[in-house]
């Protein structure tokens, strides 16, 4: 089962979340995802664990609780909705053509 855990503090790592996780079973992977232009956390992360008693036990256990100096929410991560393609339209090529006040 994939969990969604939010709130977490700047400072949590992606051991610091396994660690808390392995307390209620086996992890398979765990992410603190993080911004790719600042490098800082964004503050939330998933934690997949094969079992799935374990899994809801986690969340039972982590959820609402104070981690690192942060109150954590913990769920069941919901599949990522597929987004819709869009149809590009191009519109033929126009060169500018200044206006009487440029």
């Amino acid at each position: 089962m994939k969990i969604f855990v939010a709130k977490l503090a700047f400072k949590t790592t992606t051991e610091d979340l396994q660690r808390l996780f392995e307390q209620f079973g086996v992890v398979e992977s765990c992410r603190v995802i993080m911004d790719r232009e600042t490098g800082r956390s964004k503050c939330y992360g998933f934690v997949e664990m094969p079992n799935d008693d374990e899994a809801y036990k986690a969340i039972v256990e982590t959820d609402d609780t104070d981690f690192m100096g942060s109150v954590l929410q913990v769920k069941k991560s919901r599949p990522q909705a597929e987004k819709p393609q869009q149809e590009i339209h191009k519109r033929p090529y126009r060169p500018h053509t200044p206006s009487k006040h440029e």
